[in-house]
């Protein structure tokens, strides 16, 4: 079994060369794979949601630049209005993992809306070269997907389904990271949940990594304009626990009470991708527990 434990992904000695073959999904036009294929453990068994009691669909939207913009969209059926989540990717873009929480969410009453930040280049999600992958990353630059993102707060606010006033964002890895960056970009955003996403340069980065990287969360923690709540492994190979020590000492100096990073001990990277080996089950539902109790208090 492969275990992530780089909030950018595997390392050239993780890459395992055989993986479960799986398909993709294909939706209004669009296609979307199902599990990241550089990422799934033959051994697991992800949690899968219905989409009993839903609305799902596939749609587009112009950004800033004019690019028509996909997203996975999973709602409770009815006219709502209700609260909305938006939820930004891992580095393997919209699989079926993303989905699945976008599912998760909306049985818990929320839209959920999920852009494809990385498929001006190309979607991700179905590669197995992780090489590959990263340029297909870092091609995403911080005023782009900060760009997306006001778009989906844009099309957000002309749906007569969605509670436009009472918006929030999670993501993973880094997803995790740009989280940080909207609360602190965005005032329409009410609450944010960072799951393991990097909060400042590597100490061995070279300053080209660091200018690439920028904004850093640890950068951000007066600008912050909602509660973020941070979930954290204590055993992440690539966020060190000083790390989150250094950030939560950045909160309390600016006053962000409201906002902190849970970290789970024993956890690694990526404890709650249920398709990975890395999953974590007990600290995988607190962490879920936890976004609920954010979301449910300045959402709902």
């Amino acid at each position: 079994m492969t275990l992530i434990t780089r909030p950018e992904g595997l390392s050239a000695d993780q890459i395992a060369p055989s993986r479960r073959s799986l398909g993709l999904v294909t939706a209004g036009g669009l296609m979307f794979a199902a599990y990241a294929p550089a990422a799934l453990s033959q051994a697991a068994s992800p949690i899968t949601t219905d989409s009993a009691g839903l609305t799902t669909a596939t749609v587009s939207y112009p950004s800033a630049d004019g690019f028509e913009l996909p997203a996975y969209v999973a709602r409770p059926e009815g006219e709502g209005p209700f609260p909305v989540v938006i939820v930004v990717s891992e580095i393997f873009g919209v699989h079926e993992y993303i989905r699945d929480i976008c599912r998760r969410l909306a049985k818990a009453g929320y839209a959920a809306v999920a852009p494809a930040f990385f498929v001006r280049k190309a979607d991700p999600a179905p590669l197995s070269d992780m090489s590959a992958i990263m340029t297909i990353v870092a091609a995403a630059g911080y005023e782009q997907v900060m760009g997306d993102i006001a778009a989906t707060l844009d099309w957000i606010g002309r749906q007569a389904w969605a509670k436009s006033d009472k918006v929030g964002i999670t993501g993973y890895c880094w997803g995790g990271k740009v989280v940080w960056q909207a609360v602190a970009r965005f005032p329409a955003l009410d609450a944010g949940v960072a799951w393991y996403g990097r909060l400042a340069p590597a100490a061995n980065a070279t300053e080209d990594q660091k200018a690439a990287g920028q904004p850093w969360p640890i950068d951000l923690a007066a600008d912050l304009k909602a509660p973020v709540l941070g979930l954290y492994g204590g055993q992440d190979g690539g966020i060190p626990n000083d790390t989150v020590k250094a950030m939560n000492d950045a909160l309390a100096a600016a006053g962000k009470s409201d906002s902190q990073i849970i970290l789970y001990s024993d956890a690694p990277h990526g404890f709650h991708a249920d398709y990975r080996a890395s999953y974590r089950e007990a600290d995988a539902q607190d962490g879920w527990r936890r976004l609920q109790a954010l979301f449910d208090q300045r959402l709902k």
